[in-house]
């Protein structure tokens, strides 16, 4: 190696003897600047960023204007605690979400750091709103490394050793209808796991005693699995005939991601409840949960919440954020960015039998890599191995899944189309080197 090349080894080193091993590395980047879709590393090499910050940073690395609101609001004042003294820029912001966002005739929100903070959140104000126990999630599914998060959390890997976990969740089946689906049509198999709904009301848990149901519309660390359009509208239904409230998880799926501020406007299906953290703040901690605003009151005043509830720079840069989008239509660019994609990958499949689908929202794209035509046998190694040639390429990617058998794709919404093409050239290239 050279002086230039051992800088980044130098620093994953440095890591590895004072970072605690538990916090993971799912990329070998380094960074010393980014901007736009490009992050630059600490040797000076370009990347194009196909990771986006695990999904941060829809508005691409460092956007000027987000930048600029973020330093003036930093010389005005930088906490406070919302508890205590009441300041602009959290109620502009809630007011802008109820806005883009609105659940039903009247929306109230609430904000605080993290997409985890904002699922315990709202598991808290559904329990309050309807003084029932129990939550039913889903297979598949990721809502963070808090207790509750873990509980409603499915893979494993997030939550070894962790137990015993929150009481009063119940899980059922995803229906994943490219994995389950066997000889059924996509009506047949809505039905099918409908029924298994149902079933559940009777065999798993009371339903008088359920309080919510959590789901992801898309499936984010799951594998980006889409929920049918049926089986949505059929949940909804199912909550309104049990008095269960719908709560809705956007946390990586929200702001301009899937062509829509959530991807539940794609379906048409309004949650009682919806969450959100990511790509609000281009990078700031911030979260918020939406709802309906007699649900939302239910909660008594104290009981959520925290110390940094909306700190008042991440309310600007999500401020700033929400205007960028608005002003660069994002959410237009997302759908011609998941287009492009979609119609490149699936054109590759046809010589690559190891990629077993292609599927996602608007710019939420991912690849499933399996072998011998069987969606049941993942094929983990090779997708390992393309996420490690591809940043040997300058081209950043993670994985997702249960078995991490999907590319997912992640990048930022401000990609010019040279660098869109030039990365997909690179996960062509490394996708041939090793099938």
């Amino acid at each position: 190696m050279t002086e230039e090349q051992t800088k980044s080894q130098q620093l994953l080193d440095r890591r590895k003897n004072i970072v605690a091993n538990g916090v993971g590395v799912f990329n070998t980047a380094t960074v010393k600047k980014a901007k736009g879709a490009i992050i630059t590393d600490v040797d000076g090499k370009e990347h194009i960023d196909f990771a986006g910050g695990i999904g941060v940073v829809n508005a691409g690395h460092c956007p000027e204007p987000v930048v600029k609101a973020i330093q003036e609001q930093a010389e005005k004042y930088l906490h406070t605690s919302f508890n205590v003294v009441t300041y602009e820029p959290y109620i502009q912001l809630c007011e802008e979400l109820a806005e883009i966002l609105p659940h039903g005739e009247k929306t109230k929100a609430m904000l605080i750091s993290t997409g985890a903070e904002a699922v315990e959140n709202a598991i808290k104000i559904a329990r309050q709103a309807t003084k029932r126990p129990a939550v039913i999630c889903f297979t598949e599914a990721y809502h963070g490394r808090t207790l509750m998060g873990m509980s409603l959390t499915s893979k494993v890997n997030y939550k070894f050793s962790s137990g015993p976990f929150a009481p009063e969740v119940y899980r059922i089946p995803f229906p994943n209808f490219y994995k389950y689906h066997g000889t059924q049509s996509m009506e047949e198999f809505v039905e099918t796991e409908l029924k298994r709904l149902k079933e559940s009301a009777h065999s798993m848990v009371d339903i008088n005693s359920v309080a919510a149901i959590i789901v992801e519309p898309i499936q984010g660390e799951g594998g980006f699995n889409p929920i049918p359009q049926k089986y949505l509208e059929g949940l909804r239904f199912f909550c309104d005939e049990h008095g269960v409230l719908l709560i809705f998880d956007e946390i990586q799926s929200g702001f301009c991601r899937t062509g829509h501020w959530a991807s539940w406007q794609h379906y048409g299906v309004q949650p009682d409840i919806s969450t959100y953290a990511k790509s609000m703040g281009s990078g700031l901690p911030i979260a918020a949960v939406l709802g309906r605003a007699e649900i939302m009151d239910a909660a008594e005043p104290g009981t959520i919440g925290g110390t940094y509830i909306g700190s008042p720079v991440c309310c600007a840069a999500a401020l700033a954020t929400i205007q960028l989008m608005k002003d660069e239509n994002l959410n237009e660019r997302a759908l011609y960015i998941g287009k492009l994609i979609t119609e490149r990958m699936e054109n590759f499949r046809k010589e690559c039998p190891e990629i077993g689908d292609v599927r996602g929202l608007g710019a939420m794209i991912g690849i499933e890599f399996i072998q011998d035509n069987d969606p049941g046998k993942p094929h983990t190694e090779l997708c390992a191995k393309i996420v490690k040639g591809c940043a040997e390429e300058g081209l950043i990617l993670i994985s997702a899944g249960t078995f991490k058998n999907v590319i997912r794709i992640l990048c930022p919404l401000v990609i010019t189309d040279e660098q869109l093409n030039s990365a997909l050239d690179i996960l062509e290239n490394q996708i041939k080197k090793h099938t």
